[in-house]
């Protein structure tokens, strides 16, 4: 459930409070951007199953289908990502498949009405055709009437004001909550769904029920009057017109100017414009490198130059010192054997006097000459000098500290070693100055031209807003002119009526913006707070009548800035708002959206897996790579039991087409 924050509670399961649901039926493409052949896509999606998943690597045609929905439903006037600034015949032929641009292309969207009509849009075009042919089934039966009526029809069931609330992709959610205020669109498409333009329409036909009936009552002279200032008033309008299209197109080309730059960074970065400028830094580091790299190769040139060498023959050396000993024992037994005999005869001749028996100065003697004998092995093959074992055995002793010694600088040389390695490759990435020059010249033309389309939008709204205070001036000329024609006496109640609805009206859109954007409000901290894995940290969103703009608060009633919020917060919120929106609005219309998850971390992703996608709405088509609803997400959705059907979208390089498959990447 989603937490009661404000009263209201809200089930995961997409809730039937809405009007009955329209849902795209089937999608059928022929000879259309990459898909070739005829490929019949299911998308009506199941009983409480709402998710109609698409897998496919970038360049596979993902944003394809995303483009052929927007194309079907509103022709010309649709939003394609695709078109730029192309004129629509152009921007048709470049839909045609490439390797067959002889075939004429076919697009057909089903859809299935809230009361249960069924209806096939079908567009078909070829190579070179300046519009496509529109064609509208009704329940399987050609419609003629609403063929030609469709562009409003379609207004009344899906307006295109709103259609980026429903079919968006998560670069646009990414932007849209990154912007501090919200973008005009979609302050306008609130005021639509909401219901909030209706006043301001009811205001606009009563302004011209007066003005109207002003010139009907005015003189000749009046007449003329009324003529000049609604003529002007007109030219006005039509300059309007014209500023609003040129922003629309300085907002396009904008956008292009900032992938652009984008594009042209991303290039700088990726072909080492980073390391280049790094460059100095790097071959100082080389340097610094080579240097300890010298340092150590001459201490381990000098252990190897002294005693180090002899830990490889330890074994030999340890008998050699064993053999030493025991000859410098038998050197000192010979020098001390003299003295010793000397000893033994005058002990012997002292005996002699002491007139022992005869046995027992023999075992004397015998004892004596046993005691002589030396008791080593006399082989003394080494030579050895005295004085030079304690210097052997000091060497013998000092050895493993020069093995350890040799191991330390052998393991710093390593690591410099690797260090090198890793400088030189990067080195190695340094482009040459020509192509970094080249790189930066592509990042400085796409900073001017996005700095001279700012200016120029920047330009263009200056001119929207002098022509908006001057409409307003005339309007109101026009309006007091008229009051003034009109005859006092037989129109007074006409006018206090019209004033007075006027004033009526005027309290009227003040109090249903103000009970709308109350319920969008708790909408829209209901969804937040549902999607936000930190409870604590929010507490209700606010939004300005005036501005539509975000203000967040928490559990104290203080306010919390937006640059408080991570990205993925950031991102939550921006869909939070859509979310409410849809729910706010009453209009129960599918939604799709291309790069779902974008560049959300792990527990934000599953709050939208878990919580977001299958409960939004009663159709909701994912187009995601295999890096964003990964392995794991598709078995949560799985295991939710959300998905209605899983498509594939596999480029065939020998057929030249994308082919839509059943199944996902797992």
């Amino acid at each position: 459930m989603i937490p009661d924050c404000v009263g209201m509670t809200l089930h995961p399961k997409f809730e039937p409070t809405f009007t009955k649901p329209m849902q795209f039926q089937s999608l059928t493409l022929e000879n259309f951007a990459q898909y070739r052949d005829r490929q019949v896509i299911d998308l009506l999606p199941m009983d409480q199953r709402p998710v109609v998943l698409f897998g496919g690597q970038n360049g596979h045609g993902k944003t394809t289908l995303l483009d052929a929905i927007r194309l079907a439903l509103y022709g010309q006037r649709a939003n394609c990502s695709t078109r730029g600034k192309l004129s629509y015949s152009k921007f048709l032929s470049q839909c045609v498949h490439r390797h067959t641009p002889d075939q004429p292309t076919v697009l057909e969207l089903v859809l299935r009405q809230p009361d249960d009509h069924e209806f096939r849009i079908h567009r078909t075009w070829s190579m070179g055709d300046s519009r496509d042919i529109l064609t509208l089934f009704r329940n399987e039966w050609e419609d003629v009437a609403l063929t030609r009526t469709w562009d409003e029809y379609i207004e009344t069931l899906f307006p295109l004001g709103i259609s980026n609330l429903f079919l968006f992709d998560g670069e646009q959610v990414k932007e849209l909550a990154e912007q501090e205020e919200l973008p005009a669109e979609v302050i306008g498409a609130i005021k639509t769904l909401l219901g909030l333009a209706l006043p301001d329409l009811l205001s606009n036909d009563l302004d011209i029920l007066l003005s109207k009936k002003s010139r009907d009552e005015a003189n000749s002279q009046q007449q003329k009057k009324f003529q000049d200032i609604e003529q002007h008033l007109n030219e006005l309008q039509a300059q309007k017109s014209k500023f609003k299209q040129t922003g629309a197109s300085l907002e396009n080309s904008l956008h292009f100017a900032e992938k652009n730059l984008h594009q042209a960074q991303a290039q700088w970065l990726a072909e080492g414009g980073r390391i280049a400028a790094e460059k100095a830094q790097l071959e100082a580091q080389f340097k610094h490198l080579t240097f300890l790299e010298t340092q150590h190769q001459q201490t381990l040139r000098e252990l190897a130059a002294g005693a180090l060498p002899l830990s490889l023959i330890q074994p030999l050396l340890k008998q050699a010192q064993a053999q030493a000993q025991q000859e410098i024992y038998h050197q000192k037994f010979t020098v001390a054997q003299e003295l010793i005999r000397e000893r033994d005869q005058a002990l012997l001749s002292f005996l002699q006097t002491l007139k022992l028996k005869p046995k027992q100065f023999e075992q004397i003697q015998t004892f004596l000459q046993i005691s002589e004998t030396n008791p080593t092995d006399s082989n003394a093959w080494l030579k050895v000098e005295m004085d030079v074992l304690p210097e052997f055995n000091q060497a013998l002793q000092t050895l493993p500290d020069l093995v350890q010694q040799g191991y330390k600088y052998l393991e710093y040389l390593a690591e410099i070693q690797a260090e090198i390695e890793v400088v030189q490759q990067q080195l190695a990435k340094v482009p040459s100055e020509e192509h970094h020059e080249k790189l930066q010249a592509n990042i400085d033309i796409a900073q001017a031209e996005l700095v001279q389309f700012r200016a120029k939008k920047e330009q263009t709204l200056h001119h929207l807003e002098q022509i908006r205070k001057e409409i307003e001036g005339t309007h109101k000329e026009l309006l007091d002119y008229g009051k003034q024609a009109i005859d006092q006496e037989k129109h007074q109640y006409f006018l206090q009526s019209v004033q007075q609805v006027q004033t009526t009206l005027a309290e009227f859109k003040t109090r249903l913006k103000s009970r709308k954007l109350n319920q969008l409000e708790t909408q829209v901290t209901q969804c937040f707070l549902y999607l936000l894995h930190k409870s604590n940290l929010i507490h209700r969103v606010e939004i300005d009548q005036e501005t539509f703009n975000l203000s967040l608060f928490d559990f104290e009633g203080e306010p919390v800035p937006k640059n408080r919020l991570s990205a993925g917060e950031k991102q939550l919120l921006a869909i939070a708002l859509l979310w409410g929106l849809v729910r706010a609005s009453g209009r129960n219309l599918p939604i799709a959206i291309d790069t779902p998850l974008g560049r959300l971390d792990s527990s934000h992703r599953q709050n939208l897996i878990k919580k977001y996608f299958p409960t939004a709405s009663h159709q909701m088509i994912l187009l995601s790579t295999d890096t964003e609803i990964g392995s794991g997400e598709v078995q949560q959705l799985r295991k939710e039991e959300a998905i209605s059907y899983e498509y594939l979208l596999k480029y065939d390089i020998h057929q030249r087409q994308t082919v839509v498959k059943k199944g996902y990447f797992w």
